[in-house]
């Protein structure tokens, strides 16, 4: 169980980003049309070959002096923001694409979960999709026809076995290729985010069969926006900022400091940019905005206001507003549905005014996420959309200002103090 099933040594990857000149006149597009194929070929070249020392602003380093070893039976959760290098990193280690500098060295079978269909013939059924990637894999036909009932029947899409790819839903893809790269007993499992496409109950199912997977003493590299997920199965974790890894230890720093960047750079950007969310995608928060400045006075009242986008009418809406101090340390949060006050949706642009009649929290900086669906079906999910920060306040009049170390994040109202008689 302590050797190393994959070491990666001062990987790097670079690419060399496409311009492209846009013709002006009609005579420059027929032009560019005719001479097509020579320039398409001549930048493929180009893109593949750099000189020594060669560096520009044409230039990307999707990954550089990046170090690390697996031991078998671990479990990797890599996380970051997008365009951070997680991605890029999986696609060297599942060998789609090679390293530009630096080696990977990987003892066992790899079976990868990269982007939805990945490694799928569209025009193939689902059922020789099945074989074809078991065979990749490297197993007999006997051995996939031993399992074939097993994937089916995990997938949810019997009915469907036998109709092409090209017509499965994004969902329907998915099932599929989870469970045949969970279900074909590799040595090393690599998933990406690509579970978030699934719905909430097939997420839950594929969890727990990593969970299985796990416990068989197998190597997982897994992916994901979903703190929750990586908290839940991974022990350890590497946080990817930039193309670099900036950390490699715990689970529980490793998320601390990808959402304190998150939180920076949903601060230093708007919401509606942001892209480290998940959700069917009907609803979209684009703003949040609270009656703060600088700070709200513990006891005070806060209101926020949520814009967001839907693309269609839905007429019961379910919106969860969650307070945090940092990772799973909730306290506190705000739904609609379980206080009694029924919400809906029209489709375009909304503006949802949510007022908290006093903020009972002890003074901190907390974090709030959003939560946006219909029934159990997220639609929309950000954490860290944004901050507020409680300031301290005697809101007692007693002169001593409680402390979250001695008194818990809630600040409850008066109570009745009296010595009973006996």
């Amino acid at each position: 169980m302590n050797e190393n099933v994959i070491e990666v040594t001062d990987l790097g990857k670079r690419y060399r980003l496409g311009g492209r000149d846009h013709a002006e006149t009609l005579l420059e597009h027929v032009g560019q049309i005719a001479t097509y194929p020579i320039r398409n070929f001549r930048n493929l070249v180009q893109r593949k070959n750099f000189t020594e020392g060669e560096e520009d602003d044409s230039i990307l380093w999707a990954l550089r002096d990046v170090n690390f070893t697996v031991k078998q039976g671990d479990v990797l959760g890599i996380v970051g923001h997008n365009g951070a290098g997680k991605s890029t990193l999986l696609k060297i280690l599942s060998r789609i694409t090679p390293p530009t500098t630096g080696e990977i060295r990987i003892q066992g079978r790899v079976s990868s979960l990269l982007e939805v269909g990945t490694g799928f013939h569209q025009d193939l059924t689902g059922r020789d999709n099945v074989f074809m990637n078991g065979a990749v894999l490297g197993l007999t036909r006997r051995e996939i026809r031993d399992r074939f009932d097993e994937i089916v029947e995990f997938s949810g899409i019997r009915k469907h076995i036998d109709t092409p790819v090209k017509f499965y839903s994004s969902g329907m893809k998915v099932r599929l290729a989870f469970s045949v790269a969970a279900h074909l007993d590799p040595e090393i499992l690599i998933i990406d985010e690509v579970l978030a496409v699934g719905d909430l109950a097939f997420q839950q199912k594929c969890l727990g069969k990593m969970d299985s997977v796990r416990e068989q003493g197998r190597t997982i590299l897994f992916v994901s926006h979903n703190m929750s997920a990586v908290e839940g199965l991974c022990g350890r974790c590497i946080l990817m900022d930039g193309g670099r890894m900036a950390y490699d230890g715990t689970v529980s720093e490793a998320i601390g400091r990808y959402r304190e960047g998150s939180l920076n750079m949903a601060e230093a950007s708007g919401l509606a940019e942001r892209t480290d969310r998940d959700g069917g995608g009907r609803i979209r928060f684009t703003d949040v905005r609270l009656n703060q400045n600088g700070g709200v006075y513990t006891g005070e009242s806060v209101r926020l206001e949520l814009d967001y986008e839907a693309t269609v009418d839905i007429p019961s809406l379910q919106v969860a507003i969650k307070f945090s101090r940092s990772y799973r340390e909730v306290v506190m949060t705000l739904d609609n549905r379980i206080q009694g006050k029924p919400l809906s949706a029209r489709a375009g642009n909304n503006t949802l005014v949510v007022e908290l009649p006093a903020l009972d929290l002890i003074p901190d900086r907390y974090l709030i996420d959003l939560w946006a669906g219909a029934g159990s079906v997220a639609e929309d999910r950000i954490f860290n959309a944004t901050s507020v920060v409680v300031l301290e306040k005697d809101i007692y009049g007693s002169g001593v200002l409680p402390q979250a170390n001695r008194h818990g994040f809630l600040v409850p109202p008066a109570c009745r103090w009296e010595t009973a008689r006996t």
